[in-house]
């Protein structure tokens, strides 16, 4: 199913004053979503736009038309709205020119729903390893040997992580298999999320020149409750399934079997996707413009001043198992 620019194009932005539901509803929209999708799915399709709005207050203020293109991806895709399962979501971020818009972000269960769909892959994995887990990971022979605390799996839940392993076979019996340290993994996240920081910075917010503390800090709990809003990236919320998101990119972009739906994602991931069909993604945008550089499912609310703490999205820690074996 192709979802061209062109619904973007004829549909007017509408006020963020007008409701979702009143838009999606109008003839226009309703017309050109029965042209992309056709009638049979439009009312599936809204009442899941809808659903996934209505779970986030901040999600409500964003440009229709934004949160309609991200949306039409999403379905192109074949992949659900719904934040309780984890196949994409719909991210509020703020622009100077646009104001206040939804992008597009891909789960780490999207990942998974696309490469059991292409049918090209027997096995697919994707986990943390905690401490005193690893014996070794040979990359030569891409050869791993843990000792996974079966016998103590409540235990396990509480261990910190020292690093991720990702791994797929193909129907073909092609095999792939990568293992990143946890510190690795900080260092990427903290390259190219522009939100997140590994080491204790300075950032530039509407409230001037903040300090905000390394990630082991965070994790640690050492930061005043009151700055919470400068964490709200996702990558400080559940670092564990951003990783499992970024291990899986970087398996299957560099070795696996990619269908055109799985290109297709992996070039609109993290997108914010305007009514001429550009496209702004998150890591070319500052710090004091995020909302929140997340998916998940609570009311996020702007603060006016510093020292109010912006309540946080709550997000049901899951830990990956091996799929289709």
């Amino acid at each position: 199913m192709a979802v061209g620019n062109s619904l973007a194009n004829r549909t007017k932005t509408q006020s963020t004053k007008t409701g979702i539901t009143t838009f999606l509803n109008s003839m226009a929209v309703i017309s050109n979503i029965d042209q992309a999708l056709g009638k049979d799915n439009r009312q599936r399709f809204i009442t899941g736009v809808i659903s996934a709005v209505n779970n986030n207050e901040s999600l409500k203020e964003c440009t229709n038309q934004s949160i309609l293109s991200g949306s039409l991806l999403g379905e192109s895709l074949k992949l659900s709205p719904s934040p309780q399962l984890g196949h994409y979501y719909l991210v509020p971020f703020n622009d100077k020119k646009y104001g206040k818009i939804a992008q597009f972000q891909l789960g780490y269960k999207g990942y998974i729903q696309l490469a059991i769909r292409s049918g090209q892959y027997r096995k697919l994995n994707v986990l943390a390893i905690k401490e005193g887990e690893l014996e070794y990971f040979d990359p030569l022979n891409e050869e791993i040997k843990i000792n996974l605390m079966i016998d103590k799996w409540d235990e396990r839940e509480e261990a910190p992580t020292m690093g991720y392993y990702a791994s797929f076979e193909l129907t073909n019996g092609f095999r792939k298999a990568i293992y990143w340290s946890k510190k690795q993994m900080m260092s990427h996240a903290d390259k190219y999320s522009a939100a997140f920081s590994k080491d204790a910075t300075k950032i530039n917010t509407k409230y001037g020149t903040k300090e905000k503390v390394s990630f082991e800090d965070y994790e640690a709990g050492n930061y005043d409750p009151k700055d919470s809003w400068m964490y709200s990236s996702h990558w400080y919320k559940d670092f564990d399934q951003m990783a499992y998101k970024t291990m899986l990119r970087q398996l299957i972009s560099k070795w696996g079997i990619m269908s055109i739906d799985m290109q297709n994602a992996m070039e609109s991931d993290m997108a914010v996707i305007h009514e001429d069909g550009t496209k702004d993604y998150a890591d070319t945008v500052s710090e004091e413009n995020i909302v929140l550089d997340q998916d998940l499912q609570e009311a996020v609310e702007e603060t006016t001043e510093p020292e109010k703490q912006e309540p946080q999205e709550e997000t049901a820690k899951e830990e990956p198992q091996q799929f289709f074996k």
